[in-house]
């Protein structure tokens, strides 16, 4: 067995439940789905700390758009993609 680690996590009893329904129904252990569960939102949460900091990184360069410049591309970007589709 690889090595693991033990924690031990307080849920509301509707929570609790549920784990054990789809633990039956996928016939999986609750261990295995809490650690899927956590995966992914450690997944998640990583992803979006660094896009958070990606952005601020960019603020401090420089790299950012005057609202009216963004409108302005936007609206250049949907004319042309109306123009595509209207010579098809």
């Amino acid at each position: 067995m690889a090595n693991r680690s033990v924690i031990s996590v307080h849920t509301k009893p509707e929570t609790s439940k549920r784990l054990d329904e789809l633990a039956t129904l996928t016939r999986r252990s609750k261990s295995f789905l809490a650690n899927e569960a956590i995966e992914r939102y450690l997944n998640e949460e990583e992803a979006f700390v660094n896009s958070v900091r990606q952005g601020m990184a960019d603020v401090a360069e420089g790299r950012v758009y005057e609202t009216d410049e963004v409108r302005a591309r936007l609206n250049e970007f949907v004319a042309e993609r109306s123009a595509n589709k209207s010579d098809s």
